[in-house]
């Protein structure tokens, strides 16, 4: 049995962890750490402590009424993707523990997709000249 890295629970709510492929479980937000246990397999768990989450970057649909997922980038192990069934609650508890500012928005689908054409023309470009 794993044991939480919690002494108080805030916040526990169900929700999906997007690890390889989707896990149904519980999310724990807590006084030292975020959490999230499987619903069916134990061993199949995620902690992450407050000190390592550097940004909470969530995806945001029709002007803040719907958020299907957040993304928890840590400072050394990547970054973590979940939904919940409650994604504003759990949003509102765990910037309680991260600096409010490192709580920002996805970039919508039509920005990145403008991005990463002009990356592709910048390459391509310093490709010929170089």
């Amino acid at each position: 049995m794993v044991e939480s890295l919690n002494s108080k629970v805030e916040l526990v709510a169900n929700a999906t962890s997007y690890m390889s492929m989707s896990n149904y479980g519980k999310i724990m937000v807590g006084d030292a750490a975020f959490e999230f246990y499987n619903d069916r397999d134990t061993t199949k768990y995620v902690q992450i402590p407050w000190d390592e989450v550097t940004y909470v970057v969530a995806a945001v649909v029709f002007n803040g009424r719907w958020i299907p997922r957040f993304t928890l980038q840590t400072k050394h192990n990547g970054s973590y993707r979940f939904s919940s069934r409650k994604p504003k609650a759990v949003l509102r508890a765990i910037r309680n523990h991260v600096d409010p500012d490192h709580v920002v928005r996805a970039l919508p689908l039509h920005k990145m997709i403008v991005r990463d054409v002009k990356n592709i023309v910048n390459r391509r470009a310093t490709k010929k000249q170089g």
